[in-house]
């Protein structure tokens, strides 16, 4: 059963002796950050998540049939991003397959976790650059910092619209320009664009533990400092939809799992 993490010196001896990084966009997680607080309520005794028992989740997310294929967008509109796509080019993200992996799938622990744990110390970050938002899709906990930074000599805005979190709407007028703010509930997921270039989107995935990945450009994605029991993986895509898989993670183990996408 998890209960409330104790911070003890001894217990935090143990616990620095080990290091489990959590496998998700947005930055690691240090041992703390993911064996945080668990608080099931009521008092009674208190126990420590061995770090030595925990294991991992591993996959990959396949995509079946022919993808859409990518647009090229248009940036005329503005300079600094004119400028920008003549560069590097820029191609619509929506779905992003290569060799039969699908990216930017946003893969979590719905079922199965209880209590409560402490937020990361350190911000996750979604940049604005060469006029888009990077990464495409991210996840983070509720009440971690969330940074949000204008790397081009534009005015960009960041605007979020979650229905379950506060919406707000940032102006980013300057290059450098950079702002934090949090998210006080569960929500998967919230949208995030920008007004003034209609083509730059985002997705923040927020959730009140550390056991969520993002799928990398191979498809691939791991989960990591996961406690043993019974779980509910979920899978979300932005076009594609979501699915979900029943997982037993054993003591130390290394479960692996696998989802499939069809074009639509």
């Amino acid at each position: 059963m998890l209960m409330k993490f104790n911070r003890l010196p001894l217990y935090a001896a143990i616990l620095l002796s080990c290091t489990i990084v959590l496998g998700a966009c947005g930055g690691g997680a240090s041992d703390e950050e993911i064996f945080g607080e668990l608080d099931e309520g009521g008092g009674g005794g208190q126990t420590v998540i061995d770090p030595a028992t925990v294991g991992t989740i591993t996959g990959a997310v396949a995509f079946e049939g022919t993808p859409p294929p990518a647009k090229v967008i248009n940036m005329e509109s503005d300079p600094v991003c004119r400028a920008g796509a003549a560069t590097e080019g820029s191609m619509t993200e929506e779905v992003v397959v290569n060799d039969g992996r699908l990216a930017n799938v946003f893969i979590y622990i719905s079922q199965g976790i209880n209590g409560s744990f402490d937020p990361p110390a350190t911000a996750a970050k979604l940049e604005q650059k060469g006029c888009r938002y990077h990464p495409h899709v991210i996840g983070v906990m509720v009440s971690q910092a969330v940074q949000f930074t204008n790397d081009d000599p534009t005015l960009h805005n960041v605007h979020a619209t979650p229905k379950q979190n506060k919406a707000f709407n940032l102006a980013q007028a300057t290059q450098g320009k950079t702002d934090e703010k949090t998210f006080d509930h569960e929500e998967v997921m919230v949208p995030v664009s920008c007004d003034v270039h209609g083509w730059m989107r985002s997705y923040i995935g927020v959730l009140p533990h550390p056991f969520f990945a993002v799928s990398g450009s191979d498809g691939s994605f791991t989960i990591q400092g996961v406690p043993p029991g019974d779980y509910t993986v979920t899978a979300w895509h932005e076009t594609l939809g979501t699915q979900e898989q029943k997982v037993t993670v054993g003591q130390k183990e290394n479960k692996e799992i696998a989802f499939s996408f069809k074009a639509q």
